[in-house]
């Protein structure tokens, strides 16, 4: 009775803001026969750090993550941020 697994990344995304979708699947043999398979998914954002990503992912993501990507990326980051501020500081007045 031997098992044996395999893990494959099956599915990426590049969406409209440089974020990096991903799913990997596991499969789990006996015998040579399929008994499980699940899958599990991620999402990396511009300029994230990309540490124990799977290699094809990370082509990926190299390829995407252009200066300027992230450059707009980084600035939509900052607007939304300038935005809760605004709003929470509307919320705390008298």
């Amino acid at each position: 009775m031997a098992l044996t697994e395999t893990k494959t990344v099956d599915q990426i995304t590049v969406t409209e803001n440089g974020t990096i979708l991903y799913r990997e699947e596991t499969r789990i043999f006996k015998d040579g026969e399929q008994i499980s398979q699940k899958f599990h998914r991620s999402s990396l954002f511009p300029n994230q750090d990309l540490t124990g990503v799977p290699a094809q992912v990370v082509a990926i993501c190299n390829t995407a993550w252009t200066d300027e990507v992230v450059a707009a990326y980084q600035a939509t980051l900052a607007a939304f941020q300038a935005a809760q501020e605004a709003q929470l500081a509307l919320q705390q007045r008298p």
